[in-house]
């Protein structure tokens, strides 16, 4: 606070002055905290406000707030164009894997048939043999019968 007495002219009583450079202890920590938003182009950073005006510091201080705001709405962008890009290998993972499984689901039908048919084959050529095996019994029965 600065203050100052004078007299204006000899006939007139002093006349008191005082005023203070720090009329408001807010512009003082607008002034001071000067925040620097490097995300922000040179032409788009808050300009220092005129403080003997309230609506200057209004002004820088809405100034300052929108920047902030831009700042963390660029930071939550970046968290999920990492996210999306997680999400997407994990999509080409998944899409890989799908694939994959319908080739083993192919292997695994034309497998499966397979082993129909060879169980199958293995089916008739077990009757065959005992089929064959009896008539060999019939015959070695008959020819030891007729001896």
């Amino acid at each position: 606070m600065i203050t100052s007495t004078r007299r204006v002219s000899p006939d007139k009583s002093e006349v008191r002055i005082a005023f203070s450079l720090d009329q408001d202890s807010e512009l003082k920590d607008v002034e001071e905290s000067a925040p620097s938003f490097p995300d922000l182009e040179h032409r788009l950073q808050p300009v220092s406000p005129c403080s003997s005006l309230r609506e200057s510091v209004q002004v820088y201080r809405d100034h300052c707030r929108m920047a902030k705001e831009f700042h963390q709405v660029k930071q939550e962008i970046s968290l999920l164009e990492d996210r999306k890009r997680e999400l997407l290998a994990e999509l080409v993972e998944d899409e890989l894997v799908a694939v994959e499984m319908a080739c083993l689901e192919d292997e695994f039908r034309v497998l499966s048939e397979e082993n129909a048919t060879l169980l199958n084959v293995h089916t008739e050529r077990a009757q065959q043999l005992e089929t064959l095996s009896s008539t060999n019994r019939n015959q070695t029965s008959q020819d030891s019968s007729s001896t």
